[in-house]
């Protein structure tokens, strides 16, 4: 089991979740968060400090697409062990559906 970032991160990109993770598995994209499935440890204490509740257990039903997304972008977005300021219009898209056909960017982020 490891633990992935859904849709639910996409244009929220809250960073709480990278600064409880013990062995810094979290990689950053322009708009949102992912967990690289190889180093993540399952600790869990991620998953309750998302505000956005983007952060599942890949063992959840239909997580597939989200663990190929993570797994993926985790090899080529730079990783980020600190908190950084969430994007002014994060509120504005929590629990909003389809984000990801309308705003997921392929797009780094700037990492640590």
């Amino acid at each position: 089991m490891t633990y992935v970032v859904t849709e639910a991160c996409i244009k929220c990109k809250y960073t709480d979740c990278v600064e409880v993770c013990p062995v810094d598995c979290f990689y950053e994209g322009e708009n949102m968060l992912v967990i690289h499935p190889d180093e993540c440890i399952d600790c869990g204490v991620c998953e309750p400090e998302c505000p956005a509740d983007a952060i599942k257990p890949d063992t959840e039903p239909g997580l597939e697409k989200w663990l190929e997304v993570n797994t993926e972008y985790a090899k080529l977005w730079p990783n980020i062990t600190q908190k950084k300021e969430s994007p002014p219009e994060a509120k504005d898209f929590e629990g909003m559906e389809g984000k990801f056909e309308k705003y997921f960017s392929k797009e780094p982020g700037t990492g640590d």
